[in-house]
């Protein structure tokens, strides 16, 4: 077990305990939520834990009561919890800083908070590690091995992609069924696998729905498990006000580079480059880093993807709401003027305010809307910006 690195995110969570009665911390399994709410001090109880659930349900009088931190986690096991809370903390509507629910899997849980906590909870995720949170030397390693704490980019090992196989086959057959999934098993890690193949394209279900001997609908709702437990995201087809006609369908992309890699078995750098696939690898943990760091921030842009039927697109596009981001992504270290020329096009027709151009070159270079640059450039630009996509 790595010791804990500093979070990003806790300034984002103290200040949400500060200005409201709950905070729900979600994100995957073993990405540091536990460590980060107990480095927040209070009280935990681990609401898996037939132990903790008879512990809270004892002493909630006095738990009522109390002016520390209460820590929920797993919080989405136990629904009796939440009217509990609800009464708690409508009894008392200014207090704040209360109580810190932990989840691993959204749906659920967010069915529990529309349901009894609805205006009374902040929602923020944890992700694994992100490019900010690490040394700049550590960004090829954290692309290969993932952000999770226990089993990627800081773990040592002799031995990589175990954990994070591990770690795929333990949701597989306990967690996710748990969760409500009801595939089998070994169905899910086909899946899995299946998903890793198809990192970074079209979401066909029918098609895969029918190598598996199922109906589409029935695919989409494994989907929808593995998107709640945060192993993949859909982005969402961007469908403005265009001219062309645009592909309606989403791309499915893993979150955590970690996981795809061990998945499609790129164990080392030179293994990862020698693969098809590794552009595919290396957009995908670009938009993850992205929308990460803007997480970080309390940030939520809309989020997608651009593509017409004449096959002009581009790789992410964020919505801030007055303005517009075109990002392209490319795995080389020296873009072409064709490759910005191409940026520019395609971002004219959706009229996005800024266009980057994310490689692995290391200078940065503006002209006009444009700025080519690394991803570390790219995260300070990030940071450096406002909650409309605008540059202090």
């Amino acid at each position: 077990m790595q010791e804990m690195k500093p979070r990003r995110i806790t300034r984002l969570v103290r200040a949400r305990l500060k200005d409201g009665p709950a905070v729900a911390l979600v994100g995957p399994r073993q990405c540091g939520k536990t460590t980060l709410a107990q480095s927040l001090g209070g009280r935990y109880f681990d609401l898996e834990n037939e132990a903790d659930r008879v512990r809270l349900d004892l002493t909630w009088a006095e738990i009522e009561a109390s002016r520390s931190l209460v820590v929920l986690d797993e919080a989405q096991s136990w629904p009796e919890v939440f009217p509990r809370l609800r009464s708690a903390i409508d009894r008392d509507r200014r207090r704040f800083g209360r109580f810190l629910l932990l989840g691993s899997v959204a749906p659920s849980l967010m069915t529990q908070v529309s349901e009894s906590l609805a205006g009374r909870l902040a929602l923020i995720e944890l992700t694994p590690f992100l490019i900010n949170e690490l040394p700049s030397s550590s960004l090829s390693r954290l692309w290969l091995r993932g952000g999770f704490p226990d089993g990627g980019v800081l773990r040592r090992t002799s031995s990589p992609g175990v954990w994070h196989r591990d770690y795929l086959s333990l949701l597989a057959q306990r967690d996710l069924p748990s969760w409500g999934l009801a595939a089998k098993p070994q169905v899910t890690l086909r899946l899995m696998r299946m998903l890793a193949a198809t990192h970074g394209q079209a979401w066909n279900a029918s098609q895969i729905g029918q190598s598996f001997g199922l109906s589409y609908h029935t695919v989409n709702s494994y989907l929808d498990f593995l998107e709640g437990a945060f192993l993949v995201r859909r982005l969402s087809p961007y469908s403005g006000n265009i001219g062309s006609r645009l592909v309606k369908a989403p791309k499915v992309y893993w979150r955590d580079s970690g996981l795809l890699h061990a998945l499609l078995g790129a164990p080392t750098e030179d293994a990862l480059m020698n693969q098809p696939w590794v552009g595919a690898s290396w957009e995908g943990f670009v938009i993850e880093q992205i929308l990460g760091l803007l997480g970080q921030r309390g940030d939520a842009p809309g989020a997608f993807h651009f593509r017409t039927s004449d096959q002009r697109e581009i790789d992410l596009v964020l919505d801030f709401g007055s303005r517009l981001w075109a990002v392209e992504i490319k795995l080389t270290s020296s873009p072409s003027v064709s490759d910005v020329e191409k940026l520019n096009r395609h971002a004219d027709l959706i009229k996005a305010d800024r266009r980057f151009l994310v490689s692995r070159a290391t200078p940065r270079v503006s002209g006009g809307k444009v700025v080519l640059c690394d991803l570390k450039t790219l995260a300070n630009e990030i940071e450096s910006s406002g909650a409309d996509g605008r540059v202090a």
